[in-house]
């Protein structure tokens, strides 16, 4: 049996809350191994629906561990929260279902002020768009070896050394930012409030995981936002704080590389953005409205209106290799249909010259201009098809153009935001 690993294969948004929980029915185990609670996605599951940030998809069904790995940054308010919501949909949310890494770091009230500090301080052309929830603060934390981690919650007595060393860097920022220190006291007392909120659920999850790798269960590793948002491979710097691409994974949960088998990159048939960077496929006309009103583009943790434009198969097959996709699955086919024309992205111009890769240089990123090559559209509908008969030729030929052009085969092809409207090539549990 094959361990996987889910990402998104562009900017995020591409659809992998359907196709985790599809995925999460089939496993034993489903791991989150990377930010924080400003990713999430929406589940509906017999016409309820639960919309997760933290917790992975596993939670919601019965007899599935969920684990919170290392790689995660944990706002432990958000995580009480999101408990506490499920649990009044009826969710059991216990320590039979749900462990946290002690080595997690947190984020404290300290960073989601440091994170809206800077984004209010800085011009309008050089914010990053950031969700100001505090992700990006608490990974520097984590960086710069004063971080509050979950294992410190269990000795309170502890707690005063760290934290005069964690306000020793973030009071200097606030003073040279004109803002209040924050008091020694103030941050004890936070983090004393929230332990007995954490603790409970709290194992060695490195360990935990070795041993189910051990008696062969299905281990899903669920990551959260786009390989192109990467810290290292992403539009930089307008990116998360954390590594998005398949490998983290394995950093992220302890397990090791050798527990993955199976890499699926979910995939949009056409790309989105939320916030600020560069997006050389953008359609900012009637076309980019149709995409989105068609695709309800609106961010499930923070509402924003989304950006859209056409496939990137040059964004798309760099994240391929960066995170050693073995197969795709193709998402919002149906948002497609009715379109005359559809264009792809093939390569890109930069400085008059084509080139076929995304460069790493801010500049030349907002420089490059699309190379598109136009694909016939089609008037039938794909919109809840569950095998390719269903499809209309020309909708089948367009998935067989993506498939040459970003070196990947299609192992799920998802026809709607129903979990039953997928097309099954390959089980990434068997393949």
């Amino acid at each position: 049996m094959a361990n996987v690993v889910v990402v998104g294969s562009q900017w995020g948004d591409e659809g992998k809350g359907k196709i985790v929980d599809w995925l999460s029915e089939r496993a034993d185990v489903v791991v989150r191994f990377q930010g924080g609670h400003n990713a999430g996605h929406t589940l509906v599951i017999d016409g309820t629906v639960y919309k997760l940030s933290l917790l992975p998809s596993g939670v919601v069904r019965p007899g599935k561990l969920s684990v919170i790995g290392n790689g995660v940054v944990i706002d432990p308010h958000a995580l009480a929260k999101e408990i506490e919501t499920l649990k009044s949909q009826g969710v059991a949310i216990t320590r039979d279902n749900l462990r946290i890494a002690d080595n997690a770091c947190l984020i404290l009230s300290v960073h989601r002020d440091l994170d809206g500090l800077r984004e209010n301080a800085a011009s309008a052309d050089s914010r990053i768009g950031t969700t100001r929830r505090g992700i990006g603060p608490a990974y520097e934390d984590k960086v710069g070896r004063r971080a509050i981690r979950v294992m410190d919650l269990a000795n309170l007595k502890t707690l005063p050394a760290k934290i005069d060393r964690l306000l020793t860097h973030h009071n200097a920022l606030r003073r040279g930012l004109g803002e209040a220190e924050i008091e020694a006291s103030a941050l004890f007392s936070e983090l004393e409030t929230v332990a007995e909120r954490l603790l409970p659920y709290v194992d060695t999850v490195w360990k935990l995981l070795d041993g189910y790798r051990r008696e062969g269960k299905r281990i899903l590793f669920e990551g959260a936002q786009g390989a192109m948002l990467d810290i290292d491979h992403g539009t930089y710097p307008f990116v998360t704080s954390s590594n998005t691409v398949a490998g983290q994974a394995a950093a992220g949960s302890g397990l090791g590389p050798g527990g993955v088998n199976f890499v699926l990159g979910i995939t949009k048939a056409y790309t989105t953005r939320v916030g600020e960077g560069p997006f050389p496929t953008e359609l900012k006309d009637a076309t980019g409205d149709r995409l989105g009103e068609r695709g309800h583009e609106f961010g499930t943790v923070t509402g924003r209106k989304r950006r859209c434009g056409w496939f990137d198969a040059v964004m798309v097959r760099q994240a391929m290799i960066t995170s050693g996709v073995s197969g795709i699955a193709l998402t919002k086919l149906d948002v497609l249909d009715g379109f005359d024309e559809l264009n792809v992205c093939v390569g890109y111009e930069l400085d008059g010259k084509q080139i076929d890769y995304f460069p790493a240089s801010q500049g030349a990123q907002a420089r490059v201009k699309p190379v598109y090559e136009t694909l016939e559209g089609w008037s039938g509908s794909t919109a809840g098809a569950r095998s390719w008969a269903d499809l209309p030729a020309q909708a089948v030929k367009y998935v067989r153009r993506i498939e040459e052009l970003i070196g990947a085969p299609v192992a799920m092809l998802s026809t709607s935001p129903e979990r039953e409207d997928t097309i099954l090539v390959h089980d990434p549990f068997r393949d």
